[in-house]
């Protein structure tokens, strides 16, 4: 197929963003919220930046226009939605404003008592070998003239990291809110007394964030990392972002001195880093959406145990609606079971105060054969990783980690028992990372199962993740029945899935696909899935992020809609249903459908067996695909297409509701 019948990848991600900023300006969304979806936009712009900048060639100056038309948003979301509604609350945001006389003195108070001893200045002028522009970091550049009137600039560092950045200053019943880079160009004579300040403007350099270790690195793997990751701040400028106003001569002095002639020179706000508005000093009580209580996931008799339970019932975790207590029951009841020999676990992203790690530490304490296959290779939570990967070896873990060209992305854990001289498995597997802390905002399911031969094929895969050399054409293949795991089945299986959908509409017969995925580019999967829609067979996508399948185009994929929902928590679960002429076949998972899931990762996706669970899910789908508020569908012109109709429904909500009732009945 060629190109045409592809949407490119990074521009549907911006589309994506696009849709991040429509929330933030969107009527009904409290005020708290949409500051926080500013700062999402943000830090979504900023990875871009970070990570596809760098790879992009032709689709450049594409992006750049979207980017720019966003920003243009970005402030009349702020200008005209935000800063009216706070003041009707007595609450005045200094954005693009100057500092009143009335807090005059408290602005002059907190730079003296607060922000004076991290300030240090560099003089461009004078030559900064020395001197090296951080990746993402603030600065403010003061140009100056001197008595004589020769002109200089200095370059001086926002102290974000170490300070607020937004300081909320009350007075006579009125509120300010005040940026840290405002209180330091308020207090510019001071820190400049013999000189004339003609002018100061806020700047960022963004960098390229890939980490490079090559195949043949000699030393531990944990230590490579960790000076890939002392370099990876020191990549090559990719966005020099600037304030406008600096005259051209500035400009150009300091894109020579900074050494930015590579990088992409953009004008921006007055404010960059506004993913900090995550921490905008408003009561969340008042301005931030209701509280949504979480739900019990499985109530467990006083005398039972979740293992004995699980050994009755298979458990479905829908987090954040329900909470995560299950899950970590799970973790400690392992860790002290007498019947529990061996843990095995995947850990992708942890959480900072893992509680599960201390559980799986606990167990090896406790004479218990606990092995975790940490990645150390999760963008941006590498440190991390690393962190709990030496804690856990400390403590007696086994720790075993991923080649370098092959990241484990799954998420699943196996814990084997003996029960009277026989083995009985007990396993976790679940579409999002075991960290209770991101399960507080993202939606995603864990199943947690004692199906014992799906759980002999988890074994079957650890033992091949504990392998020294985890080559994907192994001698002898594993079989898998029951799961699906990249690098092994799950191309293939999703592959003829799809056909046996072709097969039953070619035949008359029912025959429909829903899916459910973060991400949607590899084109063998989307070639299937067009291949599927002239067969007749109806394709319903709920794709939150990427997606190069364009849908309702004529002559290829009339049968097929693609739908976005972005509301207060963050869309992550993935789900494949397959009708099967009305013997549905529902799976969960690890996997989106990227290149990156398909060719060199593990991913394990796991079947939904139980019937209870699987009418839950089919309602969670339903609402989604009638939400007529949150939801956008997805035109084959790339737009996000919002939804009317009647009664209004909002899939969050509705589920939220459904599960408060869902282990009462």
């Amino acid at each position: 197929m060629g190109s045409d019948v592809y949407f490119n990848r990074d521009i549907s991600w911006l589309s994506f963003n696009e849709r991040v900023l429509m929330e933030a300006g969107r009527a009904g969304v409290p005020i708290l919220e949409s500051i926080r979806f500013l700062a999402i936009y943000s830090s979504n712009l900023d990875e871009f930046y970070r990570v596809r900048m760098p790879v992009m060639m032709w689709d450049y100056e594409l992006a750049k226009a979207k980017i720019d038309q966003q920003q243009q948003r970005y402030g009349e979301i702020i200008g005209t939605q935000i800063l009216p509604a706070l003041e009707a609350q007595n609450i005045y945001w200094l954005y693009n404003k100057p500092i009143p006389s009335a807090i005059s003195g408290q602005v002059i108070e907190l730079f003296f008592n607060e922000v004076l001893a991290y300030i240090h200045a560099e003089c461009i002028d004078q030559g900064l070998a020395d001197f090296f522009a951080e990746n993402n970091k603030l600065y403010q550049v003061v140009v100056l003239r001197n008595s004589e009137g020769k002109e200089r600039m200095e370059l001086i560092s926002i102290p974000s990291e170490d300070l607020q950045r937004l300081y909320a200053i009350p007075i006579d019943g009125k509120q300010y809110v005040v940026f840290l880079e405002d209180i330091i160009k308020y207090n510019l004579a001071y820190l400049f007394p013999n000189d004339e300040i003609q002018g100061a403007y806020n700047l960022k350099i963004t960098r390229n964030a890939a980490l490079k270790i090559g195949q043949d690195y000699s030393e531990d793997i944990t230590i490579a990392l960790e000076k890939e990751l002392e370099a990876r701040d020191y990549g090559f400028a990719t966005r020099f972002l600037f304030e406008p106003g600096i005259p051209l001569r500035n400009l150009y002095r300091m894109i020579y001195a900074l050494n930015l002639q590579k990088a992409a020179v953009v004008q921006g706000g007055t404010y960059h880093n506004l993913k900090d508005l995550s921490a905008f000093p408003l009561d969340e009580r008042l301005f931030g959406y209701p509280k949504w209580p979480a739900a019990k996931a499985v109530n467990i008799a006083e005398k039972e145990t979740l293992f004995e339970h699980m050994l009755r019932k298979d458990i479905l975790v829908n987090v954040p609606y329900q909470n995560y207590d299950a899950v970590l029951r799970f973790f400690n009841e392992a860790s002290n079971d007498h019947h529990v020999s061996e843990i095995y676990v995947t850990l992708y992203r942890v959480a900072r105060n893992s509680r599960i790690v201390n559980a799986l530490m606990t167990a090896a304490k406790n004479g218990k054969k606990v092995v975790v296959l940490v990645e150390l290779k999760a963008r941006f939570d590498e440190a991390n990783n690393i962190k709990w990967a030496k804690q856990m070896k400390s403590a007696g873990v086994k720790i075993i980690y991923s080649s370098i060209d092959l990241k484990v992305h799954a998420k699943v854990a196996l814990v084997k028992r003996m029960i009277k001289g026989e083995n009985q498995y007990l396993g976790l597997m679940a579409t999002g990372n075991l960290n209770e802390s991101t399960a507080k905002f993202y939606t995603d399911h864990i199943l947690l199962t004692a199906h014992q031969p799906m759980l002999q094929e988890l074994e079957l895969l650890f033992d091949f993740l504990s392998r020294k050399d985890k080559t994907t054409v192994v001698a002898e293949p594993i079989e898998f029945k029951h799961l699906l795991v990249a690098q092994f089945n799950l191309h293939t299986r999703f592959l003829e899935l799809i056909q046996r959908e072709i097969d039953h509409a070619k035949n008359g017969l029912p025959a429909a696909i829903t899916i459910k995925m973060n991400n949607l580019e590899e084109q063998v999967l989307i070639a299937k899935l067009y291949e599927a829609s002239a067969a007749g067979v109806k394709i319903q996508l709920i794709i939150r992020g990427i997606c190069c399948l364009i849908p309702g185009k004529t002559g290829l994929s009339e049968n097929i809609t693609v739908r976005r929902i972005v509301d207060r928590f963050l869309e992550h679960g993935r789900i494949f249903i397959f009708e099967n002429n009305g013997q549905e076949e529902m799976y969960m998972g690890s996997a989106d459908w990227m290149n990156r899931n398909i060719y060199s990762r593990i991913e394990v996706c796991f079947p939904l067996y139980d019937a209870d669970l699987k009418r839950l899910i089919q309602e969670f789908i339903t609402l989604q695909l009638q939400d007529n508020i949150q939801a956008v569908n997805m035109t084959e012109q790339l737009q996000n297409q919002e939804i009317n109709g009647s009664p209004a429904i909002r899939s969050q909500e509705a589920i939220y509701h459904l599960l408060q009732v869902f282990n009462k009945e």
